[in-house]
């Protein structure tokens, strides 16, 4: 009984602020703020911390499958919650459609990121012995007709055109994260059934978000790249503007999803105005 009150006041605090009209239209600029002021936090941070380096465990278990534990958390949120209210495994999957189209863009940007830098690089090899060595750092000798898996396989250096994808990723599924669970203050707000697992999964989604901010600050703190996390970092905020901002205003439809809780809110124990009212604070 304790854990079970515990659990509703953390869901309840959390769905209060996520479904918050000022949280949910300024996040992104919140994230932009992360972006642009974040490397300066490198003027303060050790770099003999763990978070320095790239081999901590957090950044080998989350940040290179981050796709699939935002698919995961948050797939199974939406269809729990769209199941539970319309029982129809049809408008589920049409919520659930959402990360998918998601999913696909993130998939097109990084293969067309990774052809530019395949495209404007080139390969050296380092010079790390000898007096060619100059204030620490090895000279680097341009190595002709090498491609980027040849180059990296003979362990030497690949320059090219660079757009954090790491970066792009984490502000993408921040994004995507704060718009899909931001449905549920609404949806306990009008009276909806919550029982335990649907909150502990709303829960840790709220605890996933939490996480890819901590990861996207040690990336701007530990491993400063300017511009390129800059750039994915745009990459990754422009991509949820067109998709939840643009696309998806549309209305459901055969060719659009709909916006998350569109269709969902609508509850029984609600009047038809407050439920207008509802769907114009949420959406507008």
């Amino acid at each position: 009984m304790f854990l079970n009150t515990v659990l509703v006041v953390l869901t309840d605090l959390a769905a209060r602020l996520l479904g918050n009209k000022l949280f949910r239209q300024h996040f992104h600029l919140l994230l932009s703020a992360v972006l642009v002021f974040g490397p300066a936090l490198s003027l303060w941070v050790s770099h003999h911390s763990i978070f320095a380096k790239r081999s901590h465990f957090l950044y080998r278990l989350f940040l290179r499958s981050g796709w699939g534990w935002t698919c995961v958390f948050v797939g199974s949120f939406v269809f729990l919650l769209s199941y539970s209210i319309r029982r129809s495994v049809l408008h589920s999957l049409r919520h659930l459609s959402r990360l998918a189209v998601a999913g696909g863009l993130w998939l097109c940007f990084c293969t067309l990121l990774d052809l530019l830098e395949n495209t404007t690089g080139s390969c050296y090899e380092p010079l790390s012995t000898g007096p060619e060595v100059t204030g620490g750092q090895p000279l680097l000798v341009l190595k002709e007709g090498e491609s980027k898996s040849e180059c990296l396989k003979a362990g030497m250096v690949w320059r090219g055109y660079e757009v954090s994808e790491d970066v792009f990723l984490l502000c993408l599924c921040c994004l995507l994260l704060a718009e899909e669970t931001s449905v549920f203050g609404p949806y306990l707000r009008l009276g909806g059934v919550s029982d335990a697992p649907l909150r502990i999964l709303f829960l840790l989604c709220v605890l996933l978000l939490g996480l890819w901010i901590f990861l996207l600050l040690c990336l701007l703190a530990y491993f400063p790249q300017f511009p390129t996390q800059l750039l994915g970092g745009a990459l990754g905020c422009l991509s949820w503007r067109g998709l939840y901002q643009g696309w998806y205003r549309m209305g459901p439809s055969w060719y659009c999803p709909g916006r998350p809780g569109q269709g969902l809110l609508n509850m029984k124990t609600s009047s038809a105005g407050a439920e207008d009212t509802l769907n114009h604070n949420h959406y507008n």
